[in-house]
């Protein structure tokens, strides 16, 4: 039974998300973030081993919202627990699981993004899969990891439409890949600098000289300020911005979560600096991260030499953990990627109409106008 609702849910996920024409990423429209490559993707999915799914729940004219789940690797995450790291830009939100994250340093499930009346669902979901999973018949604990954003404009958040079963979709349906963006799984519903916001993704690759290795990142974006793109102070020149006069749309307030994925071999102390740094990412975009805004960053390494295995925690064990001096070009990777991701959500995202209110699509010809005109 579990495995047809899931079938009929992607389906609804489909079907909602379908975009009405193609609308180009921040690259394909010639506007560049940073100074490092891409993976080939350009997505949080570049970091090998890592999977993304979405559901997208869009009914009547109401209902708005949806899940995204992100799942460190492909096997049994309570078992091998991935080293992780947390960052708070500005605390007004939920992320459930984040008091463990920072005290043991470790994910033992996948992350899930969501509106802010549905994290219990969320979770309860995430608890109901892992505890399914073979090889967990003796669990009794389960951190589950969850964040989200308020999407309670488009949608009618008070039907708390979100389900466990919804959540359970999502993750089953974690894929590597590409990795749609725009107002899918948890970025149904959300707005951002006063237009349409939603998931975004980007990546970047470090070249052999050091070290080779790759940061993704994955953000839900709803939060506001004043948008620039690549530095182009975009929402000035269209005049929409945080605190351009009482009437503005355009509030600051709102909640940005973002992901960030590296196969660099870190520790949990390196990876909530690299966390931090995600959050610089979404600076550069504007956000001045308000009093009402929650602003949260989670990194994790994929790496096997630091998987937190069951042989690692029964006795001590060598773990290989990347020297400070070689962490500063991951920072930048994580800066560029979190920017550039946070850029393409808006670029995906299609214009919206729910819950009694209507919200535009960035005008994505006039912005690659303004980046082209100040790059002249």
């Amino acid at each position: 039974m579990l495995n047809i609702l899931s079938a009929a849910l992607l389906l609804v996920a489909m079907t909602a998300s379908a975009q009405p024409a193609h609308r180009p990423r921040a690259r394909e429209a010639g506007i560049v973030i940073g100074i490092l490559p891409t993976g080939p993707l350009n997505a949080i999915t570049d970091v090998a081993g890592v999977k993304v799914g979405q559901v997208t729940i869009v009914e009547g004219s109401n209902i708005r919202t949806g899940v995204t789940a992100i799942l460190p690797h492909g096997g049994n995450l309570y078992q091998d627990k991935v080293p992780a790291g947390f960052s708070v830009g500005n605390a007004y939100g939920k992320f459930m699981g984040s008091t463990q994250i920072k005290e043991l340093g470790e994910i033992e499930t996948p992350i899930l993004l969501t509106n802010t009346l549905n994290v219990a669902e969320a979770a309860a979901g995430i608890i109901e899969w892992t505890l399914k999973q073979p090889g967990n018949a003796d669990v009794r604990s389960v951190n589950a990891v969850v964040g989200e954003t308020n999407d309670g404009t488009l949608n009618d958040i008070r039907a708390r439409r979100v389900r466990p079963a919804d959540a359970i979709a999502a993750i089953e349906a974690a894929r590597e890949g590409p990795v749609q963006e725009g107002a899918v799984g948890a970025g149904t519903g959300t707005i951002a600098f006063g237009w349409k916001g939603g998931i975004g993704t980007s990546s970047r690759k470090l070249p052999a000289s050091l070290g080779g290795w790759t940061v993704g990142v994955l953000v839900q974006t709803n939060y506001g300020g004043v948008l620039q793109v690549a530095g182009v102070p975009v929402g000035q020149e269209l005049g929409q911005y945080f605190l351009k006069d009482e009437l503005s749309k355009a509030s600051g307030d709102g909640s940005c979560i973002v992901v960030i994925a590296t196969d660099a071999p870190l520790s949990d102390r390196n990876l909530e600096r690299l966390a931090h740094r995600g959050l610089l990412g979404i600076a550069r975009t504007g956000s001045p991260m308000t009093n009402g805004s929650g602003e949260y960053a989670v990194a994790f390494s994929t790496n096997a030499d630091v998987r937190r295995t069951p042989e690692r925690r029964a006795k001590p064990s060598p773990i290989v953990d990347l020297p400070n001096d070689q962490i500063s070009p991951l920072f930048e990777a994580a800066v560029e990627a979190a920017e550039e991701a946070a850029i393409n959500s808006l670029f995906a995202a299609t214009p919206m109409d729910g819950n009694g209110h209507h919200i535009d699509a960035l005008p994505v010809d006039r912005v690659v106008k303004l980046y082209k005109r100040a790059r002249r």
